[in-house]
């Protein structure tokens, strides 16, 4: 009777030793869904970062340069592209916890000049249109070679609908949100994300500004027929794009997110204007709430490279996933990933 205890014993052993922990589950799913993707090759090089009820993995596969085998790593920088544009939510939320201004307040007032063109039929642009893509902005800027240009732009802008009524995405506002949040902090707006955002998570591998140990590490990315891409070249206060970071910082930036105890936290990721059944826009986060699920993301595109940054507050996790590839359905396809890479873990 005691063998056979034995034997039942070891037998259990082995059988439990057969199943994969959470963490090794996470790994599988990882390598899985980033080797999927590089199926594709017009796909060179993948970095996924996952935060789980507080524990990160970070994996990289590919290479960087093409025929080379250099794998990126923790210390890869990567342009996050629009994902910047969460970090202008972030510090705009905080201003108005700071009373710095209101959303409800013209954004005329912030500037130095009149601009009567920006309203239509006497109804003004507000704070809350320009970081919710409903203010009636064209995409681009009519001018970008320096901030000066910019601001004689915006008075080229003709708005023809109401503001808050019809989302169109727009780089042209969270360029002015930017300018707006350095008049009524009076400090570049570099330094307010570093002081807001950075310092206080210790991300200390983001940055706008590169030294040329930096751009030793940044990637250069390829577009979709292999050829090498430039990297982008800020002109403005970065309220757009700009932003360079490792998978490491992305993972202390998912932290931040996932804190509800952080009032700009929580004032950011409210929803502020509803686009669908299920689809809201808040400070520079699109949302999705529905019976099943509650989704914070973001998606980055640039020259030579594309992101996708997720927050799911309810399964206490997010995902990061970068590449440096960027061609018109890579957005669509990093997204596919992410999803699938979610259902692997959470849902399978």
């Amino acid at each position: 009777m005691k063998y056979v205890t034995l034997i039942l014993f070891f037998s259990l052993l082995g059988c439990k030793s057969a199943y994969p922990t959470h963490q090794q589950k996470i790994e599988n799913a990882i390598t899985k869904n980033a080797l999927q993707l590089l199926e594709d090759k017009r796909f060179h090089s993948v970095s996924v970062a996952v935060l789980k009820d507080g524990k990160s993995t970070i994996k990289h596969y590919g290479e960087l340069t093409i025929g080379k085998g250099n794998k990126p790593n923790d210390s890869t920088l990567y342009e996050l592209a629009s994902v910047t544009k969460t970090f202008t939510g972030y510090v705009a939320a905080k201003a108005v916890l700071d009373q710095k201004l209101s959303l409800e307040d013209d954004i005329r007032i912030y500037l130095n000049e009149f601009y009567p063109n920006l309203e239509y039929k006497g109804e003004p642009i507000k704070i809350k249109h320009l970081i919710t893509h409903t203010s009636g902005f064209p995409n681009f800027p009519i001018k970008s070679e320096n901030k000066e240009a910019f601001l004689e732009g915006l008075k080229l802008i003709k708005i023809e609908t109401k503001p808050g009524e019809q989302y169109f995405y727009s780089n042209t506002a969270p360029e002015l949100t930017a300018y707006i949040l350095e008049k009524v902090y009076q400090k570049p707006y570099e330094e307010l994300v570093s002081e807001f955002v950075l310092k206080p998570n210790k991300m200390n591998q983001t940055k706008f500004t590169l030294n040329e140990n930096d751009k030793a590490r940044l990637v250069k990315g390829y577009n979709d027929k292999n050829e090498l891409m430039p990297n982008f070249n800020r002109t403005l206060w970065g309220g757009i794009s700009g932003l360079h970071s490792t998978t490491t910082d992305l993972v202390k930036y998912m932290e931040l997110q996932l804190d509800s105890s952080n009032p700009i936290i929580n004032e950011s990721h409210k929803k502020l204007y509803k686009e669908g059944s299920d689809f809201w826009e808040g400070y520079h986060w699109y949302i999705i709430e529905n019976d099943h699920q509650l989704i914070y993301r973001h998606h980055g595109g640039i020259y030579g490279m594309q992101n996708w940054f997720v927050i799911y507050p309810k399964q206490n996790m997010g995902i990061s996933i970068l590449t440096n590839a960027s061609f018109n359905e890579t957005g669509e396809i990093l997204e596919k990933v992410v999803d699938n890479l979610y259902n692997d873990i959470i849902v399978n």
